[in-house]
């Protein structure tokens, strides 16, 4: 195998994902599966189907595409407002976006006339964020500006908390919501059919609620990918946490000082660390940097200890025994690491198919003796 790599256990994905959305339709709550964190792949997107999604998202036009023209059918949803010099596209590759803006919807409208289509949209609404959504008192005078534009279809609501500052999902602002929907249906006599309450942050709210909502859907990847929530990173009970590792090699391994000399200025990054002389350590590094992974959401093994990173180089302590050149190490990842890495061209990527399941044939080379469906590159 090369290095550095991800392994991806798609048989721990389809359970995580076919989980919650079993757990979550009792609830009588939808779950769109958010495939962005793995660039739209289409393994990662068929075993998404395979566990029981309906529709996929995805915050990227060119991911949607990919899926699109790699043979993946069912309706996508754009979850990132569109760029107006991609509204054709938009048009083109998803069957419905997430929209806080009157001018794009306009430019959507009419690029849809011009492909002879309908398109679908969902009006995102501002709870406290502050990312994405039009201000709650603002959402009526917004759809009458756009509730009778041509070949657009007004789907729902929906709202976005948890990405920007952490707020989190609760009774009061998921009622604001549902709120809302009540009154637009009165305003304006249409029938709203999602009414989306938010991401993976939104999970535990949605399987812990008791009482009377509106809200029916939610977006998902962190979570399907991850098994954790991200507002305290804990772990969701019945989800795998494991489903993604990133593996490193060794290149250099020596007792070092903790204390370097000569006169000093920034690093590289224009960084200036505060260091104590702690003596001599078994110091290794590694081959990957940050411009391969977001390092401060990897996780090394017990007894080993990230210390810093330059571009390439990842370098580590251990204080049990020495590292030696060729040991390969595996670090867990939060979403920003496994955002960035799948993302880097530098890292290989492995899929590991689901026990009992046929490996996809054709535009991946499968490797037969360790159950591995492999791709080089992103």
């Amino acid at each position: 195998m090369n290095y550095p790599r991800l392994d991806i256990d798609c048989g721990k994905i389809h359970h995580n994902a076919q989980f919650l959305i079993t757990q979550l339709s009792l609830k009588n709550i939808s779950v769109t599966p958010v495939t962005k964190a793995f660039l739209g792949h289409p393994i990662i997107a068929q075993v998404l189907i395979d566990a029981g999604a309906k529709m996929l998202a995805d915050s990227r036009i060119e991911n949607l595409q990919k899926m699109t023209e790699s043979g993946i059918a069912i309706p996508k949803m754009l979850i990132r407002t569109p760029m107006l010099s991609q509204v054709a596209s938009v048009i083109k590759y998803s069957d419905m976006s997430l929209n806080s803006e009157v001018e794009v919807i306009q430019g959507l409208s009419h690029a849809a006339e011009q492909q002879n289509c309908c398109h679908d949209i969902i009006i995102m609404v501002e709870l406290g964020d502050l990312r994405e959504g039009v201000m709650p008192n603002h959402v009526i005078d917004f759809i009458r500006e756009i509730v009778s534009l041509p070949n657009i279809t007004i789907k729902g609501i929906g709202t976005n908390l948890a990405c920007r500052y952490g707020v989190a999902p609760d009774e009061q602002n998921m009622n604001v919501l549902s709120d809302l929907a009540d009154g637009i249906e009165a305003t304006f006599g249409i029938s709203l059919e999602i009414i989306s309450g938010g991401n993976s942050a939104s999970v535990n709210w949605a399987l812990q609620r008791t009482g009377l909502t509106r809200v029916n859907n939610l977006r998902i990847g962190e979570a399907n990918f991850l098994g954790c929530e991200p507002l305290e990173h804990e772990n969701i009970k019945g989800l795998h946490t494991d489903a993604v590792s990133l593996t490193a090699e060794v290149i250099e391994s020596k007792i070092k000082p903790t204390l370097p000399w000569g006169s000093r200025g920034l690093n590289a990054f224009g960084e200036k660390e505060s260091l104590q002389d702690r003596g001599k350590v078994s110091q290794a590094i590694v081959a990957l940097g940050r411009q391969d992974v977001c390092v401060s959401g990897l996780k090394a093994p017990n007894g080993i200890k990230i210390m810093s990173s330059t571009s390439d180089h990842l370098v580590l302590e251990s204080s049990q025994k020495p590292l030696f050149v060729g040991e390969k190490v595996t670090f867990s990842l939060d979403y920003s690491a496994l955002l960035s890495s799948m993302s880097s061209r530098y890292i290989y990527k492995y899929f590991k198919a689901p026990k009992g399941r046929r490996k996809e044939e054709g535009a991946h080379n499968a490797t037969n003796n360790c159950n591995y469906i492999r791709q080089c590159h992103a």
